[in-house]
């Protein structure tokens, strides 16, 4: 680590800590023997949503809560279940190393645990991600979730 007052290469690190985001070093130069701190946090790549229509927009966890909590609403699901399904999602593009999910992938991630925990806010959400068009899909929908229990 550069000294930010002389400008030597070489330091030593005299205290570590852990913050939020990261850690805090407190350091000492080797050669002027001042004392600096500084922060290093974990550099996460943009996440980037490709949509149906083949255009991307970067991932925006306050929109897929969104759409889980339209879904939820008036539910027994709990605010901490609904932030567990977004962790997933998110822990999902992190494990495979890949910037890019679609819209597809991160909906079939959030159907499958609202299946489990709870029927009524699965239908909502799958009416609006498989966009129904017609009382058929509902009904596809609800035969399809009897037939799995």
């Amino acid at each position: 680590m550069k000294c930010p007052f002389c400008g030597h290469e070489d330091s030593k690190v005299i205290d570590s800590r852990p913050i939020e985001d990261g850690k805090r070093r407190r350091r000492e130069c080797r050669q002027c023997k001042k004392r600096f701190t500084t922060y290093e946090t974990v550099e996460t790549p943009l996440l980037i949503v490709v949509k149906r229509d083949g255009s991307f927009e970067p991932f925006d966890r306050n929109k897929l809560l969104g759409g889980i909590y339209h879904a939820i609403k008036k539910r027994p699901v709990t605010i901490a279940q609904v932030n567990s399904i977004a962790d997933e999602v998110e822990e999902r593009f992190a494990v495979s190393w890949n910037s890019q999910m679609t819209s597809d992938k991160i909906g079939s991630i959030v159907l499958e645990r609202l299946r489990h925990l709870d029927a009524i806010a699965y239908i909502r959400f799958a009416s609006v991600y498989q966009d129904f068009k017609d009382v058929a899909g509902f009904i596809a929908a609800i035969s399809a979730l009897e037939n799995d229990d």
